[in-house]
């Protein structure tokens, strides 16, 4: 059975239902997704949406983080909840026969999460260990600082973590006002699926939802790259150079050619072994055990983005060599081998993609969220089956912007 989008009326308000059920197991697992509720929304203090997405994993006031994990751990319930950029997510799984009994606490943890000063320093303290661990992880350094350069002076310059600086300002008011803001009817979602009937997953749903405010949305802005070229250098005690690298793409989730934009990044860099990246860096010249890209497509921002490592004596080679494979691809475009050989993964490769109940209603969520219609991804496949090479070079042509790129380099000039 695919996986299909119904809804139920809560309190006046029209929420969707993804369902699919599969009963191969007695298992039933379910998301309580909240749309525009990440990261994004943290306005002046980064950090805001994980943070309270870590105050929700520590149980209910009455029982606590320790007493609540018991409880579901005696009946074998999984519950936790974290966050995106866009969206924040509640999931629940269980054996069918606890899967009430998950709904309860799910239910329960909404009405009286465990927001003490006590529970936040905790919060805080572990985050800022985790933020503070971070300092010496070079990749994770210059994806932020890569970010920051493409998305200055927006709300995605930032990580979604925060710094160390941001998890030190929020305070417990700041979480309890974002929680009440979002953690509401109108931005909710449903994703659920097992062995379990749909009539069964909607009295449980509306018992759940029952009584939660119905909130307000707000619109999701698309935040575009910044189309100057950058180049930043952090100095660190490193062994190593890393180079990451983005651009704008002009592009924007839904668009007829996205299928085009997938087949053009897999051959470039997204496809590993036998991408032009790869082969160039790697194979031919020996600079980097290996080299990535890809189109990072999501509703608030789409941009082109790749990273390698490489031997700090090589760093400039490095970088000259990613700005002649990525020129030479937009002027050039690809070969008719090439095209063939990324058609054969990305068609062949299909099956491992929806293999399993989670990997189907993800599909389908993301179908529903992009606002496609269902199974756009299997059209998506049909388009990529008979695409030409003429015209996958005309859509590569003309995406000229990709060389407008912008790199964050970690380095250590001494050396």
């Amino acid at each position: 059975m695919a996986s299909t989008v119904d809804y139920i009326d809560v309190e006046g308000v029209k929420i969707p239902l993804i369902y699919e059920e599969d009963k191969r197991l007695p298992m039933v697992s379910m998301q309580l997704v909240f749309e525009q509720s990440g990261s994004i929304e943290d306005g002046k203090l980064p950090g805001l949406a994980k943070i309270s997405g870590r105050m929700m994993n520590e149980g209910t006031s009455k029982l606590g983080s320790i007493g609540f994990a018991k409880v579901l751990d005696a009946k074998a319930v999984h519950l936790s909840a974290h966050t995106g950029t866009e969206t924040f997510v509640i999931e629940l799984s269980s054996l069918k026969e606890s899967f009430e009994y998950g709904v309860k606490h799910v239910k329960m943890l909404l009405r009286d999460p465990n927001l003490s000063q006590e529970t936040l320093e905790k919060v805080k303290a572990i985050s800022i260990g985790s933020l503070s661990r971070k300092e010496n992880d070079y990749d994770y350094v210059a994806s932020n600082a890569l970010k920051a350069e493409l998305f200055k002076d927006t709300v995605l310059e930032h990580p979604s973590s925060g710094r160390v600086e941001d998890v030190k300002k929020i305070k417990l008011d700041d979480i309890k006002t974002f929680l009440k803001q979002h953690l509401v009817l109108s931005r909710a979602v449903i994703v659920i699926g097992g062995d379990i009937t749909l009539d069964e997953a909607k009295t449980s749903v509306h018992a759940l939802l029952k009584g939660l405010p119905k909130g307000k949305t707000s619109e999701l802005p698309f935040i575009e790259a910044d189309k100057e070229s950058q180049h930043s250098v952090l100095e660190r005690d490193t062994e190593q150079a890393y180079l990451y690298f983005g651009s704008p793409y002009d592009l924007k989730v839904g668009d007829s050619d996205e299928y085009k934009a997938r087949v053009a990044a897999f051959i470039l860099g997204t496809g590993g072994f036998g991408s032009r990246l790869m082969e160039e860096i790697r194979v031919k010249r020996g600079l980097a055990y290996s080299a990535y890209a890809r189109v990072n497509t999501a509703r608030s921002n789409v941009y082109f983005s790749g990273y390698l490592q490489t031997k700090l004596e090589s760093q400039k080679e490095a970088e000259t060599t990613v700005k002649e494979v990525i020129a030479d691809f937009v002027k050039k475009g690809v070969t008719q081998e090439e095209l063939d050989q990324a058609k054969k993964f990305l068609l062949g490769s299909e099956p491992l993609r929806v293999e399993t109940l989670s990997q189907r209603l993800s599909r389908t969520f993301q179908e529903y969220y992009k606002g496609q219609e269902l199974g756009s991804s299997l059209k998506e496949l049909e388009k990529i089956k008979v695409l030409s090479l003429d015209e996958l070079n005309d859509y590569i042509k003309k995406h000229n912007e990709i060389n407008d790129l912008t790199f964050a380099i970690v380095t250590n000039s001494k050396k």
